[in-house]
């Protein structure tokens, strides 16, 4: 624990090595239960005989592997061994793994069913996003209202332990099926937070969540629109705030996207095309050379003129389908960025449904703003950098705010 503490100071994890990510994937692979091994080798060679012909693998040390565990493994007092669904899905795991993307994972139907229910709009848990940081389970963003935002729990918090379950090589689906259980219940999660180099436990209760999308104020001439997330509502809701700032006359607008984790990317598309003429491109999405860029534009809402004033406040909870929204009003519409570098969620997942309910997550591409600039690798940095304070907090100031109106005076 010691020496995992000493490498989250540093930005770094162990990194599973490609023996480990091997034998995990040795460990794990069954099929049929009342098979011999003869049998399982010839099963597996006859259907999988076209990809061994274009992948060249040599599977008598998958074999040998497998035989030994099947003859001589002997499992700890109580514990039975595991079930031939369960070998499958450790070795598609240790496949997974094998890539080394965080966000490429495998989900046995348990973990899918979790997953499915983050895009519903509503689950039982404490309420925060998490994301990979430098190869750690990180807190993109508490949501706001949630048992983890009255907890104190904030956006880069690193998780150290959950339930007392080290998060060392976990992926982010594995630290939320622990984190995830009935409401009433509690979790034990122990954080490291690198802006005070300390560590600290919250133990929290699980509660419904109930994801916020939009809020909206004026602050002076200006007038502000918060947005939390972009599922499914969203643009509509997006559409209904710009209708309320044309309707109170001002003429400066602020987009506070804070803590925002994302979402769909449609509704980042939608949310930009109100601001770019048609055929203005929204961002590009790179698949490695693998097939040719995917570009996305501007749907041509574009209401307002070139004399609107707007900024967009940022930071690091702001990511995926916010960073992609603010980066293209910036590089397209000239917005100012106010506040702190965002997270640099930039990749893109495909979700596969396989048989008996798993799923397979799959990295295919990475975006791309406008003018090429990977999210992913960099994040977005800010016109303006703006720090937030726990005393600001506490004092109800909001200095990003205060800096956005500031801009906007002089635009």
């Amino acid at each position: 624990m010691k020496e995992y503490l000493l490498s989250l100071k540093k930005y770094r994890v162990s990194i599973v090595t490609g023996i480990l990510v091997v034998f995990a994937f040795l460990i794990g692979f069954g099929v049929g239960q009342d098979k011999s091994l003869a049998s399982k080798k010839a099963l597996f060679n006859i259907q999988n005989n076209e990809k061994q012909s274009a992948v060249k693998v040599d599977m008598s040390v998958f074999w040998t592997a497998w035989e030994t565990l099947e003859n001589k493994f002997v499992p700890s007092k109580g514990k039975t061994l595991i079930t031939d669904d369960e070998k499958l899905w450790g070795a598609i795991q240790g496949l997974t793994s094998a890539y080394g993307d965080p966000y490429t994972v495998f989900m046995p139907p348990e973990e899918a069913k979790i997953f499915n229910g983050d895009i519903s709009g509503s689950f039982e848990g404490v309420g925060m996003e998490l994301g990979i940081k430098d190869g750690v389970i990180t807190v993109v963003s508490p949501l706001k209202g949630t048992p983890a935002y009255n907890a104190g729990v904030k956006s880069g918090d690193k998780l150290i332990t959950i339930n007392g379950t080290s998060t060392e090589g976990l992926s982010v689906d594995g630290a939320v099926k622990l984190i995830r259980g009935t409401a009433g219940t509690k979790v034990k999660i122990k954080f490291y937070r690198e802006k005070t180099d300390e560590t600290f436990e919250k133990e929290i209760t699980r509660a419904k969540i109930d994801i916020p999308t939009i809020e909206t104020e004026v602050k002076g001439e200006a007038f502000v629109i918060k947005l939390y997330n972009f599922y499914a509502p969203s643009p509509n809701l997006f559409k209904d705030a710009l209708r309320a700032f044309i309707d109170s006359g001002k003429s400066k607008l602020i987009l506070d996207l804070r803590g925002n984790p994302g979402g769909y990317l449609d509704a980042s598309v939608d949310m930009a095309s109100w601001f770019l003429p048609l055929g203005k491109t929204i961002v590009r999405e790179d698949f490695g050379g693998n097939t040719e860029e995917t570009v996305y534009r501007s749907k041509g809402y574009d209401i307002f003129n070139e004399n609107l004033k707007m900024v967009i406040l940022v930071n690091e909870g702001s990511a995926s389908a916010s960073e992609i929204l603010a980066g293209a009003l910036r590089e397209q519409r000239n917005a100012k960025l106010i506040g702190t570098k965002t997270f640099g969620k930039g990749s893109v997942q495909e979700v596969i449904t396989l048989d008996g309910g798993s799923s397979l997550k799959v990295t295919i591409a990475r975006w791309l703003t406008p003018l090429g600039n990977s999210i992913s690798e960099n994040g977005l940095d800010p016109d303006y950098i703006v720090e937030m304070t726990d005393k600001d907090i506490i004092a109800g100031k909001d200095p990003q705010l205060d800096k956005a109106i500031e801009v906007l005076k002089t635009l």
